[in-house]
């Protein structure tokens, strides 16, 4: 289940802050990594755990690839958790 993994993924404090950043704007694994005190391949595990919940999508441009939140994923997490706020009689 998606949302099994967007879960999963969100349980990290790194990736949280990754999704901070992007929520900016969009940005290249180089970028993300200059704002961590953590190795490159770090980062990209984490960009790959976010990809594979679907919480950021990437894109190559040329040499590079930009990384953007998905707010599809985040829309359903936020209509799941927000069905909690109202209780059915």
């Amino acid at each position: 289940m998606q949302l099994s993994l967007a879960f999963k993924a969100l349980n990290d404090n790194t990736r949280r802050e990754i999704l901070q950043l992007l929520r900016k704007k969009d940005l290249t694994a180089g970028e993300i990594v200059e704002k961590f005190n953590i190795s490159g391949p770090s980062i990209s595990h984490h960009l790959e755990i976010l990809k594979r919940a679907g919480l950021i999508e990437s894109e190559k441009q040329g040499q590079f690839i930009m990384y953007s939140l998905n707010m599809t994923v985040l829309d359903d997490i936020m209509k799941w958790m927000l069905q909690f706020n109202k209780k059915t009689k």
